[in-house]
């Protein structure tokens, strides 16, 4: 578990393809001081578990799925990526929780500025946009940002300064695809009305006990 607030980029260093999945070495160092192999890590809001260790970089292994939902099958040669340790119990949840757990793809659409803040649009399916409503969280390469503006094909979000320069967000050209993992209560809710909808569709059984007097069981 996450919170959505990048620590550190890293810069892509290696990425060995093996059909559809891939070994990617990052190199780091804030986020590699008090990290072992075995521990998650967020790689552009994507859940990954170390596998290698140097002092100065990380290997992860990216399964076929991983590679398909998310922007990670762009990464190459000195791709920088945003990073951040899992959660402690006892931390400040500052940002929101965040599963690193990708739900789809967005893509850049825009950016405007104003003021000290700018603007990104970002066009996403349908799919992704039922869960994604104003004033409600979205994490975006795993960043943690409140929802500014949202209509049936994108939504905006306004950054500050601060994330800008913390994380890679800015670096981005038209186009180019970001992670995007919705809020997770929307996807919650929806699953359980599916669920309570399906139970009162269910035919009802005829057994009672006007069929059982009926029939002569009783």
């Amino acid at each position: 578990m996450f919170t959505g607030l990048i620590e550190e980029v890293g810069e892509v260093t290696s990425v060995t393809r093996k059909g559809n999945s891939a070994q990617i070495t990052v190199n780091a160092s804030k986020i590699l001081k008090s990290t072992k192999i075995g521990d998650s890590i967020s790689t552009n809001g994507v859940c990954l578990t170390i596998t290698e260790k140097t002092p100065n970089t990380f290997t992860v292994d990216v399964m076929p799925e991983t590679m398909n939902r998310s922007n990670l099958k762009n990464f190459k040669y000195g791709s920088k990526v945003n990073l951040e340790r899992a959660l402690r119990v006892g931390d400040r949840l500052d940002g929101h929780m965040v599963s690193g757990h990708v739900d789809g793809l967005g893509k850049i659409a825009n950016y405007r500025k104003e003021d000290n803040a700018v603007w990104i649009t970002i066009e996403a399916d349908k799919s992704l946009l039922k869960y994604i409503i104003e004033k409600g969280s979205i994490a975006i390469d795993g960043t943690s940002l409140t929802v500014a503006y949202v209509d049936d094909r994108s939504f905006k979000v306004s950054i500050i300064p601060h994330t800008g320069e913390a994380t890679t967000l800015l670096d981005k050209k038209i186009g180019d695809e970001v992670n995007l993992e919705c809020d997770m209560v929307g996807k919650y809710i929806e699953k359980f009305m599916k669920f309570e909808k399906n139970k009162s569709e269910e035919p009802k059984s005829n057994l009672n006990e006007d069929f059982l007097r009926q029939n002569g069981f009783i």
